[in-house]
């Protein structure tokens, strides 16, 4: 097994190095534990630390949040406007790096989603996971942060669309992980779905996996909440 500070110090993005690097590192923590405006902070933090290569997931991690946030307005013009100005730094950006154009056709799925453009969702959504895939069987990664493969399992729930959401969060398990943001999202959609024993299953395994100093967080509420409910209490015993 890896030491963990060697395991953190491979982590960090090519370029980072001294303050830039510890402020990436805690971007991804927060990242870990479901903290999206956090972790924004910090990587735009590790930019003015010289951590040039943290730019591309501040701008994602940012834009992501706008587009969500859009949705609650019906994605007019003006709540999307961050994300559109977001789309227009990273075409901008030279070189961009191989995940900049999965993250891109992210963005665009969620634009779409913000304005429950469902069609054209599954349109750009399916391209993004698609061009991950490729990108981690050649051994470059995948979007920063949220990949294309979690994104896809979010948008899909945002949009009430409990069957894709399933099937894209299952995908996402297969070849990027159990991550927690993984996690939660199954759970979410078996509640849903009226899949109680999933559900149940889901919530205590985020629980498990959840660090002992962060137990704040919406997250862990919403967790503990469920798992108090008769129909999980019930299904323990069965």
């Amino acid at each position: 097994m890896i030491p963990v500070a060697i395991a953190v110090l491979l982590a960090q993005p090519p370029g980072c190095s001294g303050k830039g690097a510890s402020l990436a590192a805690a971007a991804r923590t927060h990242a870990d534990n479901l903290e999206l405006t956090a972790a924004a902070e910090s990587f735009d933090a590790a930019v003015s630390a010289g951590c040039v290569s943290a730019q591309l997931p501040a701008i994602y991690v940012r834009a992501l949040i706008a587009a969500r946030d859009a949705y609650r307005f019906g994605g007019s013009a003006e709540s999307l406007e961050p994300v559109k100005r977001a789309l227009e730094r990273i075409d901008s950006m030279a070189p961009l790096p191989p995940e900049g154009d999965v993250v891109r056709f992210v963005l665009r799925a969620a634009m779409a989603a913000a304005q429950s453009e469902r069609d054209e969702l599954a349109l750009l959504i399916d391209h993004a996971v698609d061009l991950e895939a490729k990108l981690q069987a050649a051994g470059l990664g995948a979007a920063p942060i949220v990949t294309a493969h979690e994104a896809a399992g979010d948008l899909w729930l945002q949009v009430y669309r409990y069957d894709d959401a399933r099937r894209a969060y299952v995908r996402a398990a297969e070849r990027i992980g159990l991550t927690r943001r993984v996690r939660l999202g199954l759970a979410r959609t078996a509640v849903r779905m009226s899949d109680t024993p999933t559900a149940c299953e889901q919530y205590r395994m985020l629980l498990s996996s959840w660090p002992s100093a962060r137990q704040d967080v919406p997250e862990v509420s919403e967790a503990r909440a469920f798992l108090q409910t008769p129909l999980c209490r019930s299904s323990q015993t069965r």
